[in-house]
């Protein structure tokens, strides 16, 4: 029988020695409650991969000793994967993290990355319930968990999805209280969405083609436009296995180029580092908040831009971003605010810049 088999149940998972050291004398049997929430956007939301009224995320409860943490993740199908297979690879560690000790995470987390096969949204809600349970119970704030000054967060963007040239204005004004924008573009109608922009708004853009533009030259003569534009930098204007043909197309621009979907995880960055300027990291991607952070140091290390990105997800997904973001050169962390149903406050904007909350764990409170 594969060791993965094994964590199907709790009576199985205590009997390995990897977790039979972790069992905490006296505690009282936790809970594991995963569950899908479908999370409506208050507008359409189109980049060059889908186009949806709305996405589900897997939400999950950990509660031990009378705490809850609260984790997210939030599956795209890019990644081949969706809230119900996170569900699934989470009920299937489920024996072994109710047996596990929490204070623990980085070793639960590591054991965790072994016994489940992909599905880093599902990783990436066990890990950011494991921490908020732990800031909870230790009675501090996550970034103070990492050493950092919640005053060295830095502003978000606000990201505007594609859209006809009316909407796309309309959408521009509705995001007046927020100083920097983040354009997706990546489709035959970019100039039309950037001038649309431009005809309403003066602010600084970035721009994140989501690997629309196919060929190198495309992606040269766009940039070059967008350089023209205010544009302050660019995210992952080729599809992600393009790397040769990206190294080139940096050669031949003036503003920064980011990796998006080419980085998903720490081992990604070292052959990225002469084709991209920086990187984002998005929890979603990485596996959790321990997997984000090391892949910031890893290209910190390297000499890159770091910048933290999210997927479209509630108050739990961004405000575990966010309590990493003192680490990082810019944040796209604006996910919560494209919906219209967030069930919890937590991270709050204000004139652009991440409000971090200043309560234990993730600092999360119900939404009103």
């Amino acid at each position: 029988m594969r060791r993965r088999d094994l964590f199907k149940s709790a009576a199985a998972a205590a009997a390995l020695p990897s977790t039979s050291a972790l069992r905490l004398s006296g505690a009282s049997e936790p809970a594991i409650e995963p569950k899908i929430v479908r999370l409506k956007l208050r507008h359409t939301w189109t980049t060059v991969m889908s186009s949806s009224e709305f996405r589900d995320t897997l939400h999950l409860r950990y509660t031990r000793d009378g705490i809850t943490g609260t984790g997210e993740g939030a599956p795209i199908v890019r990644y081949h994967e969706d809230a119900a297979s996170a569900q699934k690879a989470i009920e299937s560690v489920g024996g072994f993290l109710r047996s596990a000790d929490p204070r623990q995470f980085a070793k639960v987390m590591a054991e965790v990355f072994r016994n489940i096969d992909g599905q880093y949204a599902g990783k990436a809600a066990i890990d950011i319930a494991l921490m908020d349970w732990f800031g909870q119970k230790v009675g501090i704030p996550l970034y103070t968990c990492f050493g950092l000054d919640p005053a060295d967060a830095p502003v978000t963007t606000f990201s505007i999805g594609i859209d006809t040239p009316e909407i796309t204005r309309q959408k521009v004004r509705e995001a007046a209280p927020y100083p920097i924008l983040k354009i997706k573009v990546g489709l035959d109608s970019d100039e039309a969405t950037v001038e649309a922009v431009r005809s309403v708004t003066k602010k600084p853009l970035r721009v994140d083609a989501n690997e629309g533009w196919k060929d190198k030259e495309e992606a040269v003569r766009k940039i070059n436009w967008l350089e023209k534009q205010g544009v302050e930098f660019v995210e992952q204007p080729l599809p992600a296995a393009m790397i040769e043909e990206t190294r080139w197309v940096r050669s031949h621009v003036h503003i920064p180029v980011i990796a998006d979907e080419a980085c998903l995880r720490a081992s990604d960055i070292p052959k990225l580092a002469d084709a991209f300027d920086g990187v984002n990291v998005k929890l979603d991607k990485a596996g959790g908040m321990l997997e984000a952070y090391r892949m910031i140091q890893i290209a910190k290390s390297l000499g890159m831009k770091t910048m933290l990105g999210c997927m479209i997800s509630s108050s739990v997904s961004v405000t575990a971003a966010a309590h990493l973001s003192p680490l990082v050169n810019y944040a796209d962390l604006d996910g919560n605010l494209l919906i219209a149903n967030d069930p919890y406050t937590g991270v709050l904007v204000r004139e652009g810049k991440l409000i971090l909350p200043d309560r234990p764990g993730l600092g999360l409170k119900p939404a009103a």
